[in-house]
């Protein structure tokens, strides 16, 4: 049944504004996609994860090997 509504079955119209449906959102931290999957979290966590990483491989030259260490065992534990 819901396959078969258009985008203008989705949208509601408040008077002043039209709120349109979206693609994914974000709730307490879940990115949540139109279909209930989990790519768009898995994508979005894995994005921040790799960032992270890249900017303790930034310092690590200046903090030393033990620092490092601690600094990615810290990451990966919270």
């Amino acid at each position: 049944m819901l396959a078969k509504l258009t985008d203008s079955d989705l949208m509601l119209d408040t008077g002043t504004t039209v709120i349109r449906p979206l693609k994914s959102v974000r709730d307490l931290g879940v990115h949540l996609d139109s279909v209930l999957t989990m790519k768009t979290h898995i994508s979005k966590v894995a994005s921040c994860c790799y960032h992270q990483l890249r900017r303790i491989r930034q310092v690590h030259w200046f903090v030393g090997q033990d620092v490092a260490q601690q600094l990615v065992s810290a990451f990966i534990l919270s």
